[in-house]
């Protein structure tokens, strides 16, 4: 390796360790919400409404702090999706988290200082940041506040619509967070990402970038 690059900033980590741990929470109560019984849950209906309702609030500020990052910073540029070659590149990237990680080859678009996502985690992460999150914090405050939402919109249910687009967007989540931690592990090493996000600095891959990259 050509040594260490210096990718995620202070203000990134923690603003990544927050939210990690306010999705799992959410996710937790949501479930706990949607399958309450008579007989009871593990937690109950009212504590999970209320950590519920107290973690949106607190991840919609967090991620207020991640927008305003984006837009004032050098970070928001990685989630500008690049369309030159597009087709191909996604090909050559879905390729390799389908065979070519587990044949050890080199990573097709490998992170470094000029690219910190290959072009699938750009398409994937930007629809996550920028459409499901807002979209689930959306419905999240609409059904906080239901005297906002208006009882029918062309003849729909519009408060049963809320909540089908908040529980379709909350699923959409948990199964992005469950799939990004399992790609989490395909460094060098399983723990090279983990550790990574701890301190701040990746190891620059680009040295063995391949010749044939588009």
């Amino acid at each position: 390796m050509s040594g260490k690059v210096y990718l995620y900033p202070i203000w990134i980590r923690l603003w990544h360790i927050l939210n990690a741990l306010l999705c799992l929470i959410l996710i937790i109560t949501g479930i706990s919400m949607h399958y309450a019984s008579p007989e009871g849950t593990r937690i109950s209906f009212g504590l999970s409404v209320t950590m519920h309702n107290i973690c949106g609030i607190v991840l919609t500020a967090n991620y207020l702090i991640f927008f305003l990052g984006n837009l004032f910073t050098g970070n928001g540029l990685n989630y500008i999706i690049q369309f030159r070659n597009f087709r191909q590149r996604m090909w050559k990237q879905i390729r390799y988290y389908a065979f070519g990680v587990f044949l050890k080859e080199q990573a097709p678009f490998p992170i470094g200082s000029a690219r910190k996502f290959n072009p699938l985690q750009q398409v994937t992460y930007a629809a996550m940041m920028y459409f499901i999150v807002p979209l689930v914090f959306i419905t999240g405050w609409a059904l906080l506040f239901p005297n906002v939402i208006a009882e029918k919109w062309l003849g729909v249910d519009t408060f049963a619509l809320t909540d089908f687009l908040h529980i379709a967007g909350g699923f959409g989540v948990s199964v992005f967070l469950i799939i990004h931690l399992y790609f989490a592990t395909m460094g060098h090493k399983p723990t090279d990402h983990y550790k990574a996000m701890w301190s701040g600095y990746h190891d620059d891959e680009t040295e063995h970038e391949s010749k044939d990259h588009l």
